[in-house]
């Protein structure tokens, strides 16, 4: 094989279409019972619920540790980001549809706000049914020419589906349509052995297995949108509008069977088309005029914003349909670090973006910004607003346990329904780089672009701006200060990595002479002294840990030092996440004097030139920055020094 990029893709294009190629069939009906059928029944009996729920399982799912349960992987999180609880409960929807529980007759309605991921979702579903249907697993087989794909076991009538369940283990459901029965009286004199069957595959492109509505002016919306019509330039050659060869089987409903029918705002189409949609999930028919019921086996996945969906309550006869609806929240990530990943992911694919450089915190600090915007005030004294973005994302925050978190998101379940979009954010970002000379970006740039994008929105008032523009000063003092702070820190000091690991390890030895009240050796005297307890203390006050709670930090710290001391490991910065925090700080501020004096002087000599210049350099060779960005990072930091 080539090592060659180009000729490896040339050769996956080449491997493609052979494998797609080759597993195309077609058959009798006969041949369908004789040779396919045989290898897996269960399989050709699946429902769309259960169809889907096998895709997922297959694509969409990492077993939990325990095995008992599933999360959704792969197929989702590869794309989606934060919103991992949606994912949750959609896989859930799936799992008990497909065991046959009455989820399976209603409508799956995802709720949320704008651009937080809900058509991503139905996307990835349709993408993944898609290359299902290409694998051995599944196979779809359908009456060839039928224009609803239907199962060629529906050709089997119902006296003897009773001998083919006893035969095969598994049960039939579904009606023969009504194009497919004028067939097999007209064409195979009733003879269905001999109708043809075909392996197909799903596609949206070619409206197999996947159908698609959006709604457009409800006064000329036509029902025949989703269910067809009488095609006029058939009537003449069949003789009556009756017959169901002179219909247009065109409508979404008929694309979609055994798969997906996406409804896009499903709140804003006509009451009719409502009530035919969960007619044909409770039921799996629709009713066409001069037509007996049509069976048609779909999941009906369909989505809608809070605003439209706030407005549907209000009405009473909406009460029904409500009834007949799964409904899943698909909020905003709360989480900024996954917001940066939903930032990340867009920005990839726009060339705009492509020639442009971006600090390492830019992301992050607009997403601090766009979290902090959804997120609901707490009653729990202490706990504001950039406590709980730490929390959300996993970082510790003294005084609340990570324990806690569930309990603190279930006081406010509206959280992530409102706030800024991501759509926002990267709008303000593309504006930014237009106007970006230097084809940079620093954080503070970043934050600037997102006040300007405030302030010029027509459709926020004046408190909301003011509310927003308050919360990109959060972000930056709460946030950007402290990261940008220990990055210039880092690259100023050379050894720190390893001044930091002594700095820790010295904490260590003081903490635990503490504990079991013993002397520590003088390592140059060889005399005996007492624990250090006013370095013990300049350490954790980095960090806020209180004189009360001084006793449980260094019992846990010492605990987590003896774990990893069992398990033959290093105990290092990285085992202790608030510990690093705080010797990183404890650090930084005995050096801030360096640190003033270095990069502060206004006509520096060639010692403080060559030192300023090493520290931009470090800080783009090891953290991110390119040179405009590494000069503006450590000029800010300089002022900041300069105003504590």
């Amino acid at each position: 094989m080539t090592t060659d990029p180009r000729g490896q893709f040339l050769e996956s294009l080449t491997a493609f279409t052979q494998e797609h190629r080759a597993k195309h069939w077609e058959g009798d009906f006969r041949e369908f019972l004789q040779h396919i059928l045989p290898q897996q029944p269960e399989r050709f009996t699946r429902n769309s619920h259960q169809y889907v729920w096998s895709m997922v399982r297959l694509t969409g799912l990492k077993e939990r540790e325990n095995g008992s349960d599933a999360r959704p992987h792969g197929l989702f999180t590869d794309e989606l980001f934060g919103i991992t609880d949606a994912l949750e409960r959609i896989a859930d929807y799936f799992k008990a549809a497909s065991a046959g529980s009455e989820v399976g007759r209603r409508l799956l309605l995802l709720l949320g706000p704008p651009s937080g991921g809900k058509s991503t979702m139905v996307i990835l579903l349709k993408r993944g049914l898609e290359e299902y249907s290409h694998t051995d697993a599944g196979a779809l087989y359908a009456i060839k020419g039928c224009p609803v794909d239907q199962s060629p076991l529906h050709l089997i009538p119902h006296t003897l589906r009773g001998n083919f369940r006893e035969t095969y283990g598994v049960e039939i459901t579904g009606e023969l349509c009504p194009f497919c029965r004028v067939r097999l009286a007209d064409e195979f004199a009733g003879d269905f052995m001999r109708f043809p069957v075909q392996r197909i595959f799903i596609s949206e492109a070619g409206r197999t297995g996947i159908g698609t509505y959006a709604p457009h002016d409800p006064t000329t919306a036509d029902i025949a949108d989703l269910v067809g019509s009488v095609d006029l330039s058939k009537v003449s050659k069949f003789g009556d509008e009756g017959d169901p060869r002179a219909w247009s089987w065109s409508g979404a409903v008929y694309a979609a069977s055994r798969g997906i029918l996406e409804m896009i705002e499903i709140l804003k189409v006509k009451r009719e088309f409502l009530y035919l949609l969960l007619t044909l999930t409770q039921e799996k028919n629709v009713k066409v005029s001069r037509f007996p019921l049509i069976y048609l086996d779909e999941t009906i996945v369909a989505h809608t914003n809070l605003a439209e969906f706030q407005k549907f309550l209000q009405e009473r006869e909406n009460e029904a349909l409500l009834d007949r609806m799964v409904i899943i929240k698909v909020p905003y990530t709360l989480s900024y670090q996954d917001e940066s990943r939903i930032y990340t992911k867009l920005i990839s694919s726009a060339p705009n973006f492509r020639e442009v450089h971006l600090d390492p915190h830019a992301l992050d600090s607009a997403a601090i910004f766009a979290v902090l915007t959804r997120l609901h005030k707490s009653e729990r004294e202490g706990l504001d607003l950039s406590k709980k973005a730490r929390l959300y994302t996993g970082e510790h925050v003294d005084g609340v346990s990570l324990a806690e978190v569930d309990r603190i998101r279930a006081e406010t379940p509206e959280e992530g329904m409102s706030g800024v979009s991501p759509r926002f954010v990267i709008n303000a970002l593309s504006k930014a780089i237009t106007k970006s000379e230097a084809r940079s970006l620093t954080s503070m740039e970043v934050l600037l672009a997102l006040k300007d994008a405030i302030e010029s929105d027509a459709r926020m008032d004046a408190k909301q701006k003011r509310q927003w523009s308050d919360f990109l000063v959060v972000a930056r003092k709460d946030f950007y200060n402290r990261w940008v702070k220990e990055d210039v820190h880092k690259a100023l000091f050379a050894s720190f990595e390893q001044e930091a690991q002594s700095l820790l390890e010295k904490y260590l030895d003081e903490v635990e002479a503490t504990l079991d009240r013993h002397e520590i050796t003088d390592p140059i005297t060889g005399e005996g002294r007492s624990p250090d307890e006013r370095f013990q203390r300049a350490v954790e006050e980095k960090i806020n840990i209180s004189e009360s709670g001084k006793l449980s930090f260094r019992q846990e710290v010492v605990r987590k030092a003896m774990v990893a001391y069992k398990q033959g490991e290093k105990f290092t910065l990285d085992s202790h996440a608030r510990l690093h925090e705080a010797i990183e700080q404890y650090l930084f501020d005995e050096r801030r004097d360096v640190l003033r004096l270095v990069a502060s002087s206004t006509r520096p000599d060639e010692d403080a030139k060559q030192k300023i210049s090493a520290v931009q350099q470090r800080l783009v060779d090891e953290y991110g920055y390119d040179e405009h960005s590494a000069k503006e990072a450590l000029n800010y930091v300089t002022t900041l020094l300069s105003q504590e």
